[in-house]
């Protein structure tokens, strides 16, 4: 493994890839419920999506639609007809901890639709639907009904509405098109009454059919699907002039296939004229997602951020930071002595230094499936290496000097620990190296 770094070819700032969907809260303990928020902060998390939050139905309680304005029928102009208190302490816990909400407008899956769906139809009346958000933005940002000056800068319109037409839908029970003017609608009134936000959509459920493709395997039913819903989409809102600020996806992929992904997307927003606007992928973890105590997963969780950074992508989302058990989770699990950190913490604690270094600058590495990424303030410099090639490499460094630098290793054994001078590098291991 050959590394060429010049500390003195800056490329530009370290990227937003560290952000994560939710936040770790522990239910039933009033507002000591969100004291885990710090957590985030301690590591640098930039952004936290509001998706799927408090459980099952958004716990009933927070941030989607239905639990906010909770009769459908009522004046949506009346500030009584809100309930805002559980969404009101959520938010407010962030900003509090240095974290900056990204607010999902619609609702939480529904995993067992097939027995009952409640909030996942399309909204009866488009038009008041957007009313509504625009209430619930007024009240985070200018202060509306008791409310907040947040400045929540961005507003992603529902989550995965392609998860349908192909079993029996847990997030959207319409046709592509009542998403697509869903979208339309929502949108253009949005940024008509708050100019300065970010209007967006509509966390596709993935690309997968892209590298399946490339492996000459069988693209089914469901896949097809979410590459038609994409293409019907961007079609849609060039011929109806819709707002978009940024495009949201999904992708729980491994590295290489994940920046095909984006590649992909990159090369259709472009060709689509929208090549202006941000990517954001703010649902990911790796298929290690599956053993997250270890260092396979954090070698992954490292290399998606790693690579991104070089890609066209604006700002990652790891799904997701509750204190939960099951294998979406990638941070946290609650324990007898407390919250266990897992390994994906401490990938993002080491990209919190580059980030707060700032400057990434050039480098170069010969290996296939080994990530590097190296920042720099001029003075003090951090690199940052992912081996997640199935083997042991060699360390062979050129442009930089590691004389007195602290290394420091993550692998299934130690969580960032000291380490000494290293000549090889380990599979399924990330090292920080400050100099």
């Amino acid at each position: 493994m050959n590394i060429q770094i010049n500390l003195k070819k800056q490329l530009g700032q370290i990227k937003r890839m560290n952000a994560t969907g939710q936040a770790p809260m522990i239910n039933g303990l009033g507002y000591k419920s969100f004291e885990p928020f710090h957590l985030l902060s301690d590591i640098s998390v930039p952004y936290v999506r509001l998706h799927d939050v408090g459980g099952l139905f958004g716990g009933n309680c927070y941030v989607d639609i239905p639990n906010i304005f909770r009769n459908f029928d009522a004046d949506e102009n009346d500030p009584e007809n809100y309930d805002f208190a559980f969404t009101d302490a959520y938010i407010s816990a962030l900003v509090r901890n240095g974290l900056k909400p990204y607010y999902r407008l619609g609702v939480t899956i529904e995993n067992n639709a097939e027995i009952k769906s409640y909030h996942i139809d399309p909204p009866k009346d488009y038009e008041k639907w957007a009313r509504i958000c625009e209430h619930i933005i007024a009240h985070y940002n200018e202060g509306w009904a008791d409310g907040f000056h947040y400045d929540i800068e961005y507003w992603e319109i529902w989550n995965e509405p392609d998860d349908s037409q192909w079993r029996i839908s847990q997030m959207w029970n319409g046709t592509a098109e009542d998403y697509y003017r869903l979208y339309d609608v929502a949108s253009k009134h949005l940024k008509a009454k708050f100019p300065n936000i970010k209007i967006g959509g509509y966390a596709a459920s993935g690309f997968y059919a892209v590298t399946l493709a490339l492996a000459g395997k069988e693209i089914n039913e469901h896949q097809q699907y979410y590459m038609d819903f994409f293409h019907g989409f961007m079609k849609y809102i060039k011929a109806h002039n819709s707002p978009i600020d940024f495009f949201s996806f999904h992708s729980y992929s491994n590295p290489k296939n994940l920046l095909i992904h984006a590649n992909y997307l990159d090369e259709q927003l472009k060709a689509y004229g929208y090549g202006h606007i941000e990517r954001h992928l703010n649902e990911w973890n790796p298929p290690s997602r599956t053993v997250r105590a270890s260092g396979a997963h954090s070698a992954e969780v490292a290399a998606i951020m790693l690579g991104s950074q070089n890609s066209s992508l604006d700002m990652l989302m790891i799904y997701d930071a509750r204190l939960e058990q099951g294998a979406y989770n990638a941070f946290f699990a609650p324990s007898a002595s407390g919250i266990e950190l897992g390994h994906a913490y401490y990938a993002f604690a080491a990209f919190a230094i580059l980030q707060k270094l700032g400057n990434q600058v050039e480098l170069h590495c010969d290996t296939e499936e080994v990530y590097a990424l190296c920042a720099s303030n001029g003075e003090n410099h951090a690199l940052m290496i992912s081996n997640i090639s199935g083997t042991a490499q060699e360390i062979h460094m050129e442009g930089v000097d590691l004389t007195n630098a602290r290394w420091h290793i993550l692998d299934d054994r130690r969580l960032l620990s000291w380490s000494a001078p290293l000549d090889t590098i380990q599979n399924n291991t990330v090292l920080l190296i400050e100099f």
